[in-house]
This record gives structure tokens, sequence and C-alpha cells, in this order.
């Protein structure tokens, strides 16, 4: 009689249910961590940034075409009525108005939002994602531009060649639109990084950005005033990074690893001319210039003012 075989997919003194539903986190968490990136910043900082799943990327886009339509259709019954209030010839204008108000809601909606110094649509930030560079740099004009110009590529055109019809030529039209729109529309879904080609054209990925708020070890100098009295910037010192560089600070504080903060600290030292005091330590360092940071650049934007990063000399 052959030997019964053994169940290996669980330990001993573990119930099936238990047994499944170990299987059940374990592959989950291997799930989370296949959407987990390892970036290196120009500032010599590593950050694990987790990327937005295909999901959860139309979701943030069918979000964003619901406010669009949303506010050309209030548009368009506004104008409407404020056309017939006042003569009939006047609804030609209000609909000629309303097509160059569509014009731009539809091309430039994205790129005013995500050109922004928080890089996301009102979808993306619903749903806590944003636009970020793969290199780790700053999200430039250029690569806003040039993932959602291929937007149109990608969907706009897709539906003109759905629209065609009548003949056998629009019939073949319309089938190849429709091949076009899947090719175009299942490339997140089949791509390890869920880029659109829009993305892998310009550089970017969409990531996910969760609101938490600040640890400990970040908000402890601004909340201890002894701490940060012990370091005096000048305020050339204090000016030398932007809103870019704090963001990254905030960051190697939050997550990085102790290697990662004296590297950094080291960075920041060179960059101003920081002669070190009498027991300083590069956490107590990297807190008190972020305290500093965050306070000159609020003041600057206090007084109208706003430097994106170490770049901006204004």
């Amino acid at each position: 009689m052959s030997p019964k075989p053994v169940d290996t997919s669980r330990r001993p003194g573990i119930s099936m249910e238990a047994a499944v539903q170990r299987r059940a986190r374990l592959a989950e968490e291997i799930r989370l961590a296949k959407m987990v990136r390892k970036l290196v910043t120009p500032e010599g900082a590593a950050i694990r940034l987790k990327l937005a799943s295909a999901s959860e990327r139309a979701g943030a886009f069918m979000i964003d075409i619901a406010i669009q339509w949303a506010v050309v259709i209030a548009t368009l019954l506004g104008l409407n009525y404020l056309a017939s209030a006042l003569n009939p010839g006047s609804s030609n204008l209000a609909f000629a108005f309303w097509l160059v108000f569509f014009f731009f809601v539809r091309n430039f909606y994205y790129i005013f939002f995500e050109i922004g110094q928080r890089a996301a649509t009102p979808g993306k930030r619903i749903l806590g994602l944003r636009v970020a560079a793969r290199d780790g740099g700053r999200l430039t004009a250029n690569s806003v531009l040039a993932r959602n110009f291929i937007r149109e590529i990608e969907i706009g055109l897709p539906f003109q060649f759905a629209l065609m019809g009548g003949d056998q030529y629009g019939a073949w039209m319309a089938l190849f639109g429709l091949v076009w729109s899947g090719v175009f529309l299942l490339f997140p879904v089949f791509n390890k990084d869920k880029m659109r080609v829009g993305d892998l054209i310009a550089g970017t990925w969409v990531i996910k950005t969760p609101k938490a708020k600040l640890m400990d070890d970040i908000t402890s100098a601004a909340a201890r005033p002894e701490a940060v009295s012990r370091y005096t910037f000048t305020q050339a010192q204090a000016e030398a990074y932007g809103i870019h560089e704090l963001h990254v600070l905030e960051d190697v504080l939050r997550q990085s690893t102790a290697e990662i903060k004296a590297q950094v600290a080291a960075r920041i030292r060179a960059k101003i001319n920081w002669v070190s005091i009498d027991g300083e330590t590069d956490l107590a360092f990297l807190e008190a210039y972020y305290a500093a940071l965050r306070r000159r650049l609020e003041q600057r934007m206090l007084l109208g003012e706003r430097k994106a990063d170490k770049f901006d000399v204004r």
C-alpha cells in the first residue's frame, strides 16, 4: 500500500482555516512587495515608493472624467440660461465660447493639476496618488506635457475612430480604433511598473502618497526649542534648498537608515559650509536643519515667494 501523501501546506497544530488565511496573507504580502520600488534621489537618499495599481489608476481616471464632464455640462447649462436671458442671437456666441472652454478642459485639465506642487489631479488626490519622476529628480514641466499629450493618442484617437461608421471603411476604422484602445488601455496591466505608454515616454510613474503625519523624529526639533537653539543657520544657509529638497529630507528622516542619514547630513554640511558644533549628531543636525528650512520656506510663501528647489535662484 502506498503511503498517504503528507499535507505540507500547514504546520502541525494549525487548522485548515488558519493555514488558508496564512497563505492568503503571504500572497498579499508578496503582491504588495512587487509594487514597491527603491529610488535613490540626486541627494543620495534611498526612498521606498509604492506604485499605484492599475485599478487605482483606472479609478482616479474615472473620477477625473466625471469631474471634467460635470464642469463642462454645468458650464453649458449656465451659458444656455445666460444666452436665453439676454437675446436669442447670443446663443451661437455662447456655444462657441463653450466649445473653446471644452477644448481647454479636455486638453489641459491633467496638465494644470499635475504641473502643480502636488503633481496630482483631483482624482489622484482622492485616491492618494501622485505623479513622480522615475529618476528621483524633480518632476519637470516637459515630463508632464509629454505624458499628457500622449494620452490623446492613447484614448482620444481611438474614440474618434470608433465614431466613424456607415460604410465598410468606417467599420474597419472603428474596429482598428477598438484594437488600438485595447492595446493602450491594457498596457498598464501587463507591465510590472503599471505605467502608461505616456509614462514610459515621459520618464514618470504614478505612486501612492498615503496621508501620514510626520513622525516624532521630524517634529521633535520643532517641539523642543532648546534643541533647535543649539543650531543657528544664516539666511543663506536656510535658503540653500527648496520645497523639493524639503520633501526629500522629510522622507530621509521618516524612513531611511542611519547610513543614509549620515550621507545626506554630510552633503548638506558641505553645501552650506557648516562647521559642526560640539556633540553634534547627524540626526540632530538634520532635524534642526529641517526645522530651519521649513520655517524659512513658510516665511517666503507668506510673502508670495516660492522656492521650488535648490536650482531656483529667486
